[in-house]
């Protein structure tokens, strides 16, 4: 017995239709089903029913309090640096990109959508080029997308 992997995720946001046209844009989600006040995205490489549900809660509702009891992130994981580099254009573009970290086995960007929901899209390391010191790499350093395509290329990461 033992959990596969997240199938989905479900947020309150404020205004569905802007919600899609976020996750749309920037990450590629496409809608599977919608109808007033809700959609379910698919990821473009997704073979899940849905990866993200949207519940519209209305412009009035409160946000999450920071560093408060909640979500604190999603994470969603792309197959090469050069993709993640892409990623890192388009958050920049939609002035979504709030950082970026090297967890030595994962690179990671971090953004928020339009409802201050954080999020993250990151690169595996393939796990046969995983080596012990990258697994106890300490905290998080700064993460330079050109030097790490330089050092692993387009390599499919572990998803």
């Amino acid at each position: 017995m033992g959990i596969r992997r997240l199938n989905h995720a479900v947020l309150y946001v404020r205004d569905v239709d802007r919600s899609v046209a976020f996750y749309g844009k920037v990450l590629g989600f496409r809608p599977v089903t919608q109808f007033p006040g809700a959609a379910f995205l698919r990821a473009p490489d997704s073979d899940n029913d849905h990866d993200l549900g949207l519940f519209q809660v209305g412009t009035d509702a409160p946000g999450q309090i920071n560093g408060g009891v909640g979500l604190y992130h999603l994470a969603w994981s792309v197959h090469t640096l050069t993709e993640l580099a892409e990623y890192k254009r388009v958050l920049i573009e939609a002035g979504s990109l709030v950082g970026s970290s090297d967890h030595g086995v994962s690179k990671s960007l971090y953004a928020k959508d339009p409802d201050g929901v954080e999020f993250e899209v990151s690169w595996f390391v393939p796990r046969d080029k995983v080596t012990p010191e990258m697994e106890q790499s300490g905290p998080p350093r700064p993460l330079d997308i050109d030097a790490e395509i330089h050092h692993w290329g387009n390599l499919v990461g572990a998803l």
